[in-house]
């Protein structure tokens, strides 16, 4: 870590740290405008965290919206088609209800999309960025897939009708057995296949194992290949030596949107998933572009359950000064500490629940006194 780094907040440096990780991949940073018309989010709401939004209406009579999202933005700006991949991370403040509080609030999002024709080294890829961006933030943490495709193509086996299957999504993605047990009686759900289905979201566990779970409850070809996609990915993660790698198939997005792999990223001592993501070529295909897609955000907010990411100091150094005889020992002072890396906060009176290491206090053009750790 450089001198200038030094003086960064932790979610700065975290900040810093993935921006260069992104680059060093090729990844281009995107900047977006704070609004955004409302009306590319209302055709998308299923897509967001949240369906309340900040509304306004502009100079020239158009609803317009505080932006919730990075990624509707960056792929509406993106070509209808390219014969190349588009690569770009951002770093964007985005605007929506707190869980915590229920208001609305300012959120920093960082996070990468891949955009064009999307092979198995671009998934693997934008997996392993993850997984080092995870890494970089804590060595406890975890990397959790699932597949879109493979319960779809179960799914599909029970010919369902597309109300039931957005209810049978979402009690697969709240571990709901009771109400997928109630909507088998309900629907006459094939027996066996209601059987599989209870396997395979009740899976859990390493790569090596989940595969060979999935094996016997695979019911046709299309199942059968994105079992081998996941068996090459798994492969190629395992040689990039990432390790802390889990499959859980309750771990599922929006099924308008997403069609492929999904994951989420989880660091012990946070009590949701820091990061999420997952193959959306569906979102492209609304949105009129001939391409695919994957990327992941990371929601840096939560890292604020993390104890270690509270400073214990505000400020290495509190140097305190009486007159502006003072001024240029003051200056030299600041200048000396800096160049040694410490941080200094110069008042004439020590504020109110400041934390400093050590104080300084200045007089007459002198240090007159050296305060110990506080």
């Amino acid at each position: 870590m450089n001198q200038k780094e030094s003086f960064l907040k932790e979610e700065e440096k975290t900040i810093l740290n993935l921006r260069r990780l992104y680059k060093n991949y090729g990844y281009a940073p995107f900047k977006m405008a704070k609004f955004e018309e409302y009306d590319l989010y209302a055709r998308n709401k299923d897509f967001l965290l949240s369906d309340q939004i900040i509304t306004f209406t502009d100079t020239n009579g158009r609803l317009m919206a505080l932006k919730p999202d990075v990624t509707l933005s960056i792929i509406k700006n993106a070509k209808k088609k390219s014969d190349s991949i588009q690569k770009l991370y951002y770093s964007e403040n985005v605007y929506r209800v707190s869980k915590d509080t229920h208001t609305y609030k300012e959120f920093m999002q960082t996070g990468l999309e891949c955009i064009g024709d999307i092979d198995l080294y671009h998934m693997c890829e934008v997996l392993l960025l993850a997984y080092k961006s995870l890494e970089l933030i804590s060595s406890r943490s975890i990397l959790t897939l699932s597949h879109m495709g493979i319960v779809s193509s179960l799914l599909e086996e029970l010919h369902l009708n597309g109300e039931q299957e957005k209810i049978i999504f979402q009690f697969i993605n709240e571990k709901n057995a009771h109400g997928i047990e109630k909507m088998c009686e309900q629907t006459g759900m094939n027996q066996e296949i209601y059987k599989k289905l209870m396997a395979l979201i009740s899976t859990y566990g390493s790569i090596d194992s989940v595969l060979k779970k999935l094996q016997h409850i695979s019911t046709n070809e299309k199942m059968d290949c994105f079992i081998e996609e996941l068996k090459s990915i798994g492969e190629i993660l395992k040689l990039n030596g990432c390790e802390h790698v889990q499959m859980d198939f309750s771990v599922i997005n929006g099924m308008n949107y997403y069609n492929g792999i999904v994951f989420q990223g989880f660091i012990d001592g946070i009590p949701a998933a820091v990061l999420s993501g997952g193959r959306y070529d569906k979102l492209l295909q609304r949105m009129d572009k001939q391409a695919g897609a994957i990327g992941f955000a990371l929601y840096l907010n939560r890292l604020e359950y993390l104890p270690d990411t509270q400073r214990a100091y505000d400020v290495d150094v509190l140097v305190l000064y009486s007159s502006d005889k003072d001024i240029q020992a003051v200056t030299e002072t600041v200048e000396e500490l800096n160049k040694n890396g410490r941080s200094a906060q110069v008042q004439k009176q020590i504020p109110e629940k400041l934390r400093y290491r050590k104080l300084i206090q200045i007089k007459d053009g002198r240090i007159t006194s050296f305060g110990s750790d506080h």
